[in-house]
């Protein structure tokens, strides 16, 4: 090594970048010259696997980090003076071991267990076709029904994270700094949960130097919206394209740059301002006007996006007072999982993970239905008014469905349940 060049390149923002003998040199300088935390390691590795270097040298703490990629050697440098000791020969750093993925421990976390939540059991399946095939839900309720406590117990019966779908989700937290220092890949799904009074630049990314927003950060998992009508119209809008692409481009003036965005939607509201529109005991004090101005804030098109609509009634007090034991959410994880790897066997040559990623060609393709089946979705499409993006959509609700219960081709049933879950 030609010694002055391996030092590197000290710029002005305290980064060590250099390019010498096939092998690539990144991270940020500490005034005493060690090199500490990075953002952005994982797709340095990425992109130095790809550009055929042997080798990368990286702060030791992001070592763990950048070891996930194979085929190339990850060195944990302290410090410039290690650096120049290695590159010298005085005192080699020692590679770092390759960190294998399905050996790293994914400890599932969420703050409330299925069984912990009495009645609503219609809405507990929805969040199980939800979860098996990344397909958009939202539910509707008085206040008190159960609608967040259902929401932040989805976690707990989400699939595993792929390989591919970790890395991708580790390549965002990484840049945005989000990975915990000496961590590795992140191994569980997403759950990101912004407040009503979030800016569009916070949910979907930009400023004068675009950075992932929460669409981005919520990929390949969850982003939950409570009080969702209570969002700006503008910002709900600017949802509708990620929905539909899986992907959110940012334009400024220096460029464009497009952050992934393939996340399920999880949307909870009230049926009206004060919230007891349709409650058997509380009256609604809202004006018909009133009502119908709040039911406007979500435009047509947002609601074609969402794939499964229910409606939580009040919760009886014998439910909430009785020995009945739910279903807990170990139990409907399995299901969940055993659902997703289904799908994941069957769209192995197509590169699709779960059924909400098929478009309509794959529809066409890959999904045979029965004459039984085409008729009532006929019937459907012209009683139920259903647009053909909704038609595509039951469709693969359906398909989830039959998935959950371990069936090979979709029923009439099938069907029905889908049809089941569109808005009144």
């Amino acid at each position: 090594y030609d010694l002055p060049i391996a030092m590197g390149i000290i710029m002005a923002s305290g980064q060590l970048v250099c390019d010498a003998a096939n092998s690539l040199f990144f991270g940020e300088l500490s005034l005493d010259g060690s090199l500490r935390h990075t953002n952005g390691i994982l797709p340095i590795a990425l992109l130095a696997k790809e550009r055929k270097y042997k080798a990368l040298y990286i702060p030791e703490i992001n070592a763990k980090e950048a070891a996930v990629v194979g085929g190339i050697k990850i060195y944990p440098v302290s410090s410039i003076i290690s650096l120049f000791h290695h590159l010298s020969g005085i005192n080699p750093i020692k590679p770092f071991p390759k960190v294998s993925f399905h050996k790293l421990k994914s400890d599932t976390f969420a703050e409330f267990n299925f069984s912990d939540i009495k009645g609503q059991e219609q809405a507990k399946r929805a969040l199980e076709i939800s979860a098996a095939g990344g397909h958009n839900l939202s539910m509707r309720g008085v206040p008190g029904a159960g609608k967040t406590m259902l929401a932040r117990a989805l976690p707990g019966i989400l699939p595993d994270l792929t390989e591919k779908e970790a890395l991708e989700v580790t390549k965002i937290y990484s840049i945005t700094g989000n990975i915990p220092e000496g961590a590795s890949v992140v191994k569980n799904r997403p759950f990101r949960a912004p407040h009503h009074t979030t800016s569009r630049i916070g949910l979907i990314g930009g400023s004068a130097h675009p950075t992932p927003g929460e669409i981005s950060l919520a990929h390949r998992g969850v982003l939950f919206l409570d009080e969702f009508p209570e969002f700006p119209r503008h910002v709900l809008e600017a949802l509708r394209q990620p929905i539909e692409d899986g992907i959110i481009p940012i334009s400024r003036a220096a460029g464009t740059i497009t952050y992934p965005a393939n996340f399920v939607l999880i949307a909870a509201s009230n049926p009206c301002p004060c919230g007891f529109l349709g409650d058997p005991v509380k009256r609604c004090r809202c004006m018909p006007g009133q009502i119908l101005q709040y039911k406007k804030r979500l435009s047509g098109p947002i609601v074609d996006r969402i794939d499964l609509h229910i409606e939580l009634p009040p919760v009886g007090v014998e439910k909430l007072t009785g020995n009945i034991k739910s279903e807990s959410s170990d139990s409907v994880r399995k299901r969940v999982q055993k659902a997703r790897n289904i799908q994941t066997k069957r769209y192995k040559k197509t590169g699709t993970i779960c059924n909400s990623d098929l478009n309509t060609k794959d529809i066409k393709e890959l999904i045979l239905l029965s004459e039984d089946c085409l008729k009532l979705l006929r019937q459907a499409v012209s009683t139920m008014h259903l647009s053909a993006r909704t038609y595509y959509r039951t469709i693969k609700v359906a398909r989830t469905i039959a998935d959950l219960g371990g069936e090979n081709e979709i029923s009439v049933t099938h069907i029905a349940e889908a049809l089941k879950y569109r808005p009144k």
